[in-house]
C-alpha cells in the first residue's frame, strides 16, 4: 500500500500539467452525422455478454465457541456432540471457454467449496463440479453437471499482441448486483509486483473491477477474452482505477490441462533457480541497467542443465521476448507448449550466448502425497516426498530432502500450531524425517513434548511444542 501522501502529490502533479500553460488544446466539434452520435460499445457487449456467467460457491464450516474449550464450562453448560455447523458463501464471476460447459473463474472464488453453482446471463442456474484447481495462478476450471446443452463461448486473444492504451472491457458481478459491463484501456503490462499468485506478469486495467469480478472478463473490442479479472488495487475495498487481470495466454494453458483430463496443470520444468538483478549486482558485473534473470542455481540432469545453463548466466530473452526479471521469464516459460523446444538468450561473461532447452515436465516419482491423521501437531496437514515436481510447484530449493506439507485443512491441528505450506519437516523428536512414511510412523507414538526441525523459506526452525 502506497502512503497517502503519494497519492495526493500524483493529484498535484496532474493538476499542473492540465493547467499549464500551453498544454494541447482539446479539439471540440459537433458530430458530423447522427451515426457518430449512436457510437457504442453494445455490438461487443452483446455478442460477449452470454458467455459470462455468475459463480456460487458455497462452504460448510464448523462453528466453535472458544468457551467451550475450557472444561469447566462444559461440564456446566453442556456442549457434547460436534460443533454447530454454519454455510459460507462466496460470489465471483466466470468466463464460458468450451460450448459443453466448461467454464474458467478464480480458484479463490472457489477454494474450499462443498457446492458450486453457475448463473447464466439469462438466469438459468445449473450445479457445476470442480474439474481442476490451480493456485499458482489463481485459476479453477468448473464444468456444468448433467446438461447436453451447447454454450456461447468466448475466444481467447493473443495476450501478448496487448499494447498500453488499448480499449477493453471488464464483465461481471460486482457486489452480486447482477452483471455489469465497465470500460477502460489498458494502463500497464508485465507487472510483476503484485504479490497474488506465483506467476507475477499481470494486465493492469482502469476498467472498474469490485468485489464479485473476480473471475470475470476483460475482453478486447473484436470481443476476444484477453484476461480474467482477478484482483483491484484499493484502500477502500471498491475500484480505484487499478485492476489486475491474468492474461490469457496463462489462462489457456491451464484450460488446456483441464480439457485433457488432467487435474493438475503441466508446465515446461525449467531446473534452475533464478534471482532478480539488483542496481549493485548489476554495477559488479558491469550492466547499464538491472534487468534480466540472474542464474543462482541449476539442477543436475534438468532441461536447463542438458541445455548447457550455468551458474551466473543472465537470461535476457525466451524466443526472442525480452526478460525483464524472474517473474517474467517464469510467465513466459511456464504458457510455452510442452513437447517442443525454446531459445534462451544469455549473457555470459559479457558474452551473448544461445541455448535451446527442451520443454518438460518435471519428474513426479514417489511423490507418495498423505494426510496425517494421528493425534499430533501434524494433525491435519497433507505431506508428500520432494520430488523436482513437488519443488517446482512450492517453489522450493531443488537440493533440499525430506518431507513438505502441500496442503492444511482450515480447522486442522497442524494449523493453528502455525505450519504453513511449504514446510518441509527435516526431523521429529530427534527422528530424521527422509519420506512421508517416516512422519506418519512418528506421529503414532504419543508424546508430551514434541520437537520439530523445519526449514520455511530457506531457513532452518526449530520448534517446541507441547509441555
Amino acid at each position: 500500500m502506497f502512503p497517502n501522501f503519494r497519492a495526493v502529490a500524483t493529484l498535484i502533479l496532474c493538476a499542473a500539467v492540465l493547467s499549464a500553460p500551453g498544454a494541447f488544446a482539446q479539439e471540440r466539434r459537433v458530430p458530423a452525422s447522427p451515426n457518430e452520435v449512436r457510437l457504442s460499445y453494445a455490438p461487443v457487449v452483446q455478442r460477449v455478454q452470454p458467455a459470462v456467467v455468475n459463480v456460487y460457491a458455497a462452504k460448510t464450516v464448523q462453528v466453535r465457541n472458544p468457551l467451550m474449550e475450557d472444561p469447566l464450562f462444559r461440564r456446566f453448560f453442556g456442549g457434547g456432540g460436534a460443533p454447530p455447523e454454519q454455510m459460507q458463501r462466496s460470489l465471483g464471476s466466470g468466463v464460458m471457454v468450451d460450448s459443453s460447459g466448461l467454464v474458467v473463474t478464480n480458484n479463490h472464488v472457489i477454494e474450499g467449496a462443498d457446492q458450486v453453482k453457475i448463473s447464466l446471463s439469462d438466469k438459468r442456474e445449473f450445479e457445476a463440479e470442480i474439474v481442476l484447481k490451480d493456485s499458482r495462478t489463481d485459476l479453477a476450471v468448473l464444468r456444468i453437471k448433467d446438461t447436453k446443452e451447447k454454450f456461447p463461448t468466448l475466444d481467447f486473444a493473443n495476450s501478448d499482441d496487448l499494447l498500453v492504451g488499448d480499449v477493453v472491457l471488464a464483465i461481471g458481478n460486482p457486489f452480486g448486483v447482477g452483471q455489469t459491463v465497465t470500460h477502460g484501456i489498458i494502463s500497464a503490462l508485465a507487472r510483476t509486483q503484485v504479490g497474488i499468485t506465483d506467476y507475477q506478469f499481470f494486465i493492469q486495467t482502469d476498467a472498474a473491477i469490485n468485489p464479485g469480478n473476480s473471475g470475470g472478463a476483460l475482453v478486447d473490442m473484436t470481443g476476444k477474452l484477453v484476461g480474467v479479472n482477478t484482483a483491484i488495487f484499493s484502500r477502500s475495498g471498491g475500484s480505484q482505477g487499478i485492476g489486475f487481470a491474468i492474461p490469457a495466454n496463462m489462462v489457456r494453458v491451464v484450460v488446456a490441462s483441464a480439457k485433457s483430463g488432467g487435474k493438475a496443470v503441466k508446465r515446461p520444468w525449467l531446473g534452475a533457480r533464478l534471482q532478480a538483478v539488483t542496481p549493485e549486482i548489476a554495477e559488479t558485473i558491469g550492466l547499464k541497467t538491472p534487468s534480466g534473470a540472474l542464474v543462482a542455481n541449476v539442477t543436475p540432469n534438468s532441461p536447463a542443465a542438458k541445455a548447457g545453463l550455468k551458474l551466473s548466466d543472465l537470461i535476457v530473452a525466451i524466443d526472442g521476448q525480452v526478460v525483464d526479471d524472474p517473474n517474467a521469464f517464469d510467465y513466459r516459460f511456464a504458457t510455452r507448449p510442452l513437447g517442443g523446444t525454446a531459445q534462451i538468450d544469455v549473457q555470459r561473461g559479457g558474452k551473448p550466448v544461445k541455448l535451446t532447452i527442451a520443454l518438460e515436465t518435471a519428474p513426479d516419482s514417489n511423490r507418495d502425497e498423505i494426510v496425517i491423521t494421528t493425534r499430533s501437531p501434524f494433525q491435519g496437514a497433507k505431506v508428500a516426498n520432494i520430488s523436482p515436481a513437488v519443488a517446482d510447484e512450492l517453489r522450493l530449493d531443488s537440493s533440499i530432502e525430506g518431507v513438505v506439507v502441500t496442503e492444511l485443512a482450515d480447522n486442522a491441528a497442524a494449523a493453528s500450531v502455525g505450519f504453513q505450506k511449504g514446510d518441509v519437516i527435516l526431523a521429529v523428536n530427534d527422528t530424521k524425517i527422509a519420506k512421508t512414511a517416516d512422519l506418519e510412523k512418528a506421529t503414532r507414538t504419543p508424546s508430551r513434548i514434541w520437537r520439530i526441525v523445519v526449514v520455511r523459506a530457506g531457513q532452518q526452525i526449530n520448534v517446541t511444542l507441547g509441555g
